[in-house]
C-alpha cells in the first residue's frame, strides 16, 4: 500500500496538466490547488479501501480524467442556472419571475458602466433613485405616489412602522395569513411596533366586527389579499369600499396588502379573482403593497403606491433606507413597467405572462417536439409519452386555479425508479427540475423554453449514463 501512495502524481504535476484545459484557465490557483489536494485525499482513501490496487491506474494519465470531472464538478458556482420544467410559472424556489429581455440589457447596462442612480441630469445636483420608476407606477396604477424597497414583506414592515406603530390596526381573522419562508403578518406586524386586533371569524367577518374593534388606539384597517390559499362555502367578508367608508368615518387609514398584485387583468387568461392594482386604488385604498417578482413579471422588490400623504410619511422613514432598492432592481423594474405602458407588448415580452397566456394547442405542439427529440436520442433508457396535465402560476398566486398543459411523461427502463431519476438529474449540468406523477417523471413545456429542450435532453443522458 504505501508504494502505491508514491505513484500518485504530485500536486504540482496535476495543476500544470489542468491549466491546459481552458475550463480551469479562470481559476484562482489557490482554488484550483485546493481541488486537487482534496482529490488525491479521494485517491489515498481508494487505495486503503482497495479500490485502486494497481500502479499504473495511479498514473497521471490515467487518472487526469476523473481529476478533471472531479475539478469541474467541485469549481461549479454555487449560484447556478436551473431548467425548470415542473410547469410552476413563478416558482419561489427557483427564483420566482424571468425577466424580459429588455430588463436583463437594463440590468446589464447598470453593472457595466456608471449611473444616474441618485443623480438630476436636468440640475446636476443628488437626485432620488425612486424617481426613475415612480411616475410609471402611478401612471400604471393611478395612485397619486409611490415608492419601491427591497420586497413585499419590507414594504409590509415600512408602512405598518410608519402609520402605526404603537398603535393598532384592525385585521380579519381570516386573513392573517402565511406565505413561503414563514412570514407571517401577525409577526411582522409586531416588528413594526403596530399592535394586530383580530376580528370576525375564520371564515366569516362583518363590517360590525371591525366598527366594534376601532377605540382611541386604533391607526388603521388593515385588509390582505388571500392570494395563496381560499376560504370556501360558509363564508363572508368585508370589501374595499365598505371598509373605506367605516375609515373615513373614523378618520383610519386604509391599508392593503395585496400580495402577487397583478398590473393586467388575468381573467383573459381563464384566471379569475384576482384584482389588479389600479382597481384596488380606484376603491379608495390609502396606501396598497405588492410584490414585484410574482405576477408582474419583475425583480423581487417590494412596491408601495397609495395616496401622497402616506406615501411621502413612509418616505422619509429612517428605515425605508435599509430598505431600499440597489441600482440593478431598479433597472429591471423600470424596463418591465415601461412594456406595460402596452398591454399587448407586456404580454409577448413579459416572460410571466407569455407563459401563463400559452394556450394547450401550442403547448401540445411543444409537448410532441419534446417527446419526439427525446424518444431519438433516449429510447433505449426511457419510455416517452405525452398526457394531459396541469401547470400553476406559483408565487403564492391563483392557489386553486389549474393551467391546463400537456406533460412528456418519463418512465426509466433498466429498473431505474422514477425517484432515483428525479436525483440524478439535480446533480446534471444544468440541473433538471420536473415533478413525479404516479409512475413518470413529468415534464411541463410551459416551463421549458423550446431553446432548452436540447439541454433539457443532454441532462436526461447525463443522469441516465448514457
Amino acid at each position: 500500500m504505501a508504494s502505491l501512495y508514491r505513484h500518485l502524481p504530485s500536486v504540482d504535476h496535476c495543476l500544470a496538466a489542468l491549466t491546459h484545459d481552458q475550463d480551469f484557465a479562470g481559476l484562482p490557483r489557490p482554488l484550483l490547488k485546493e481541488l486537487v489536494n482534496r482529490f488525491l485525499d479521494l485517491c489515498r482513501e481508494e487505495i486503503r479501501s482497495g479500490a485502486l490496487s494497481e500502479a499504473k491506474a495511479l498514473k497521471l494519465d490515467a487518472l487526469l480524467p476523473r481529476l478533471e470531472a472531479y475539478a469541474r464538478s467541485q469549481s461549479r458556482s454555487r449560484f447556478r442556472r436551473v431548467l425548470n420544467a415542473t410547469g410552476v410559472v413563478a416558482h419561489t424556489n427557483l427564483g420566482r419571475s424571468l425577466l424580459a429581455e429588455s430588463a436583463v440589457q437594463a440590468v446589464t447596462e447598470a453593472c457595466r458602466h456608471y449611473s444616474n442612480l441618485e443623480f438630476d441630469l436636468d440640475t446636476g445636483r443628488r437626485g432620488s433613485r425612486y424617481s426613475h420608476v415612480e411616475d410609471m407606477l402611478r401612471r400604471l396604477t393611478g395612485a397619486e405616489a409611490a415608492l419601491v424597497v427591497n420586497n413585499n414583506a419590507a414594504a409590509v414592515l415600512l408602512v405598518l412602522e410608519t402609520l402605526a406603530k404603537g398603535r393598532e390596526v384592525v385585521v380579519s381573522r381570516g386573513q392573517l395569513v402565511e406565505i413561503g419562508g414563514s412570514f407571517r403578518i401577525p409577526e411582522v406586524m409586531a416588528r413594526s411596533g403596530a399592535i394586530l386586533r383580530e376580528v370576525g371569524a375564520t371564515n366569516r367577518t362583518h363590517q360590525r366586527d371591525y366598527e366594534q374593534a376601532v377605540g382611541s388606539q386604533t391607526a388603521a384597517l388593515m385588509r390582505v389579499h388571500t392570494s395563496n390559499y381560499r376560504i370556501q362555502g360558509f363564508t363572508s367578508e368585508v370589501n374595499r369600499e365598505e371598509l373605506r367608508i367605516l375609515a373615513d368615518r373614523y378618520g383610519l387609514a386604509l391599508i392593503e396588502d395585496l400580495g402577487s398584485g397583478s398590473l393586467l387583468d388575468f381573467s383573459e387568461f381563464g384566471l379569475p379573482g384576482e384584482p389588479t392594482v389600479r382597481a384596488v386604488v380606484a376603491a379608495g385604498v390609502d396606501v396598497v403593497t405588492f410584490s414585484g417578482d410574482k405576477v408582474l413579471g419583475g425583480p423581487q422588490a417590494g412596491v408601495i403606491v397609495g395616496r401622497t400623504e402616506a406615501v411621502e410619511a413612509i418616505k422619509r422613514n429612517p428605515l425605508n433606507r435599509a430598505l431600499r432598492i440597489d441600482k440593478m432592481t431598479l433597472a429591471a423594474l423600470e424596463a418591465t413597467l415601461r412594456l406595460y405602458l402596452d398591454p399587448e407588448l407586456a404580454r409577448r415580452e413579459v416572460p410571466t405572462l407569455r407563459m401563463v397566456a400559452t394556450p394547450p394547442a401550442t403547448l401540445k405542439t411543444q409537448a410532441g417536439r419534446l417527446a419526439r427529440l427525446l424518444k431519438t436520442e433516449l429510447s433505449h433508457r426511457l419510455k416517452v409519452s405525452t398526457r394531459a396535465g396541469v401547470s400553476r402560476v406559483g408565487g403564492g398566486a391563483f392557489p386553486e386555479q389549474d393551467l391546463p398543459t400537456v406533460l412528456v411523461a418519463l418512465t426509466p427502463r433498466d429498473g431505474l425508479s422514477v425517484e432515483a431519476l428525479r436525483e440524478a438529474l439535480l446533480h446534471t449540468d444544468p440541473p433538471l427540475v420536473g415533478r413525479v406523477e404516479g409512475d413518470a417523471f413529468c415534464l411541463d413545456p410551459r416551463t421549458l423554453e423550446t431553446k432548452e429542450f436540447a439541454l433539457a435532453a443532454r441532462a436526461l443522458a447525463q443522469a441516465l449514463g448514457a
